[in-house]
């Protein structure tokens, strides 16, 4: 049973930001400049799962690093909008090139550069370690740290809530 104050059975998307939400906010940087990430294995299968029962998943960062592209690239995410100055452009791109609409699609972000998606979006998701700001407009507040699990989190009951966690061999393959 979830504990998310939606109705799960409307989602058909799942848009996330990076940092903050599928990586920890602390962000060891590289003798280049550039940000490393780590990323939680978990979210990871669920991501893949949830693309092959079908959902539209996509991420919206500011950030650019080619190894993030690479690796949700590789988790069959087709919507990947990197260096995102304007996410609210970058949201709306997602609805035009998927057909979903704002009812239909879970966002889950961390900081205030994520509240005009928020608002919009039909399922707001904050991480436990989000900024009040975003709390205050989340319709849930995930019990997982931005990458602890997050994705997880909401994908899995989601997928419960209609019927597609576990159902069938899929469910065993990466």
């Amino acid at each position: 049973m979830s504990n998310i104050p939606y109705d799960l059975t409307k989602i058909k998307a799942f848009v996330f930001d990076v940092d903050g939400v599928l990586s920890c906010d602390s962000i060891p940087l590289a003798p280049d400049g550039n940000p490393m990430r780590m990323i939680n294995i978990k979210d990871g299968y669920a991501l893949q799962l949830a693309v092959r029962k079908g959902f539209h998943v996509g991420i919206i960062t500011g950030g650019y690093t080619e190894a993030v592209r690479i690796r949700f690239a590789r988790l069959g995410l087709k919507h990947i909008y990197m260096q995102s100055a304007l996410k609210l452009r970058d949201y709306r791109h997602f609805l035009e090139a998927t057909g979903v609409s704002d009812e239909e699609v879970l966002y889950a972000g961390d900081d205030i550069p994520d509240l005009e998606v928020m608002s919009l979006a039909g399922l707001a998701v904050a991480p436990a370690d989000a900024v009040p700001e975003v709390k205050q407009v989340a319709r849930y507040i995930s019990h997982r740290k931005g990458g602890e699990g997050v994705a997880r989190d909401v994908i899995e009951q989601t997928l419960k809530a209609q019927g597609l966690w576990m159902c069938n061999s899929e469910a065993f393959q990466w």
